[in-house]
């Protein structure tokens, strides 16, 4: 009889669960024939995703470890990641990253997740992979979104987490785990006896979602709201949703009322267009940056919101705007050009 047609039915079952949950949030490129790398920190959550993978899609897995070197136990990570992949008989990159020592204007998680992911999209060039995988959960999509209904935030980042993003050129960043609990997890990895990493940072209640996860959300289930992570998350994809319809729909405009002329201003007719939705107008002139590649780090959701404002009341006039962006409305058309060579 086999170990797994004697374990328990229950047991079964969940497990099944779990890697039916995982296998619906693995695109198709799995069985393209390209390695996967997988981030794996020690945790519980990357610790099922990886052994999750090994049982659906096993070709080609490396798996990658930043050691971000904040704790005294992070070598003991990385040691654990390491003889994990090498049980299972995967490669294992790993890299220690000064996050302590770097500079700049940003936090220290800030600094560690910029590192994180720079090692990643490097990892995945080293090996030829495609598709890197991170265990993002549903409760860490709720946690997220949550936290950033608190700082402020817009339609695009009540998302959260999207399944699927860029990470450098030719690599994506995948989710599979989003729509997954973190008990199932931790029930998984019961079934399946396997240990796990436990980051003792995680339980610090100054840090804002670490404050979300064991105080706010936790009252919320076991109180009046039992289904909160899970509402969240659905919130989530339909925030995504929106945002995507209202960006295809900015693309759109642009692409038929848009005009790139030969000095590389770019123009828009406002009679055409002034009737719009102002939060359309918006998302339009947001369009325009994306697809001129114009710096978008120091333009805003006010720098937007005036311009359709002023757009959609041909307020004729000039000004700058971040980035080298010179824009001029009069009452029949808009003109926006970035400087040529640095700003």
């Amino acid at each position: 009889m086999s170990s797994s047609s004697s374990q328990p039915v229950a047991t079964r079952v969940a497990k099944a669960g779990f890697l039916s949950a995982l296998a619906a949030g693995l695109p198709s490129l799995c069985d393209a024939g390209f390695p996967q790398l997988v981030a794996v920190s020690g945790g519980a959550d990357s610790v099922a995703l990886l052994l999750g993978m090994v049982r659906l899609a096993p070709a080609g897995l490396v798996v990658a470890h930043a050691d971000h070197g904040l704790r005294a136990e992070s070598a003991d990570d990385a040691r654990f990641v390491t003889e994990l992949a090498g049980g299972l008989g995967l490669r294992c990159l790993t890299r220690r990253l000064d996050v302590a020592a770097s500079g700049g204007g940003e936090g220290l998680e800030g600094r560690a997740r910029r590192q994180r992911y720079a090692f990643l999209a490097e990892a995945a060039h080293e090996v030829g992979a495609r598709q890197v995988f991170t265990a993002h959960t549903a409760d860490d999509q709720a946690e997220t979104v949550l936290h950033r209904i608190l700082r402020g935030t817009g339609l695009a980042g009540l998302a959260g987490m999207r399944h699927t993003r860029p990470l450098a050129d030719g690599v994506a960043l995948v989710r599979p785990l989003l729509r997954v609990r973190r008990a199932d997890v931790h029930r998984f990895l019961a079934e399946v006896a396997q240990d796990w990493r436990e980051d003792a940072s995680n339980r610090d209640l100054a840090r804002s979602r670490n404050l979300l996860r064991h105080e706010v959300l936790p009252r919320c289930v076991t109180g009046p709201y039992p289904a909160a992570a899970e509402s969240i998350a659905r919130l989530a994809a339909q925030a995504g949703a929106a945002a995507d319809a209202l960006a295809s729909a900015a693309e759109h405009l642009l692409e038929s009322h848009g005009r790139r002329q030969a000095d590389g201003r770019v123009t828009l007719r406002t009679a055409s267009l002034r009737r719009l939705h102002r939060h359309l107008l918006a998302e339009l002139f947001a369009a325009i940056w994306r697809r001129e590649g114009w710096p978008r780090h120091d333009m805003t959701a006010a720098h937007y919101r005036s311009l359709a404002d002023r757009f959609a009341d041909a307020a004729a006039g000039g000004s700058d705007l971040p980035g080298g962006v010179r824009v001029d409305i009069t009452a029949d058309d808009v003109s926006l050009q970035r400087a040529a060579g640095p700003v």
